[in-house]
């Protein structure tokens, strides 16, 4: 396939703020799915949050709950399984997405009812992945998506949809935004083809480490296996028991 794949170390570390960001691809042995998806903050609020498990669903939670200002874009199912997909999201569109697979609907059909988020003068681009599991590994594939603004003055709603055949070792990112700044700019291009491995611990922590620290918040990643089904996980939270948001 066309194209060199990126180090993602090295893409995190030299972006401060690329906001939230979702990961998918297959590792390199081409025995797993894979997908990552962090968070970050600059305000308070943001900032105060965790990521919980609850079986394969993932919920954004206040990490202090009386330091919550306004939960309506912080507070979130990230991650849901609905059958043999997988839904990973920066939003509630994770609702909109399940909602829509359930009436036998698709990806695109979901996301063609939502916009970006209404956080002016940011207007945060809404991002999306699908991870379609199949009964193997021929069958698997996944989608992308981002929802951006069309203008400064939150206008009409540009949406963007990537579909990809799955290749051994290699992931495609998208995040929020293009750098760190006032305003946020919004993310711009193709998601980044990276390179993948196959041991899950190292690929977190490869990220974990890349991630701003002083914006980091939350990160999971998971696999599939494609042949059982099977998943394994890792979740990381910069806000343990005991620690200061």
């Amino acid at each position: 396939m066309a194209g060199m794949r990126k180090n993602l170390g090295r893409a995190l570390s030299s972006n401060a703020y690329p906001g939230r960001g979702i990961v998918v691809g297959e590792t390199k042995d081409g025995t797993r799915a894979f997908f990552a998806y962090f968070i970050m903050g600059r305000s308070e609020n943001s900032r105060n949050r965790v990521f919980r498990a609850y079986g394969e669903e993932i919920r954004t939670e206040p990490f202090d709950a009386q330091k919550v200002q306004d939960p309506s874009l912080i507070l979130y199912s990230p991650v849901k399984a609905a059958g043999r997909h997988v839904i990973v999201t920066n939003g509630d569109q994770t609702d909109t997405i399940a909602a829509s697979l359930a009436a036998g609907h698709c990806f695109r059909h979901a996301l063609m009812q939502r916009t970006f988020e209404p956080d002016a003068p940011n207007f945060t681009p809404r991002i999306s992945a699908i991870l379609h599991l199949g009964k193997g590994a021929e069958d698997f594939s996944y989608e992308l998506s981002i929802l951006k603004c069309g203008d400064k003055k939150g206008g009409g709603c540009d949406r963007f949809f990537f579909t990809y055949t799955p290749e051994r070792g290699t992931a495609h990112f998208l995040h929020t935004y293009k750098k760190d700044a006032d305003p946020l700019p919004s993310f711009e291009g193709e998601p980044m083809r990276v390179a993948l491995g196959n041991d899950l611990s190292a690929i977190a922590e490869e990220i974990w480490a890349n991630l701003n620290e002083a914006n980091k918040i939350a990160l999971v990643c998971r696999t599939y296996d494609l042949a059982t089904g099977a998943s394994a996980q890792v979740l990381k939270n910069k806000y343990t028991e005991g620690s200061h948001a």
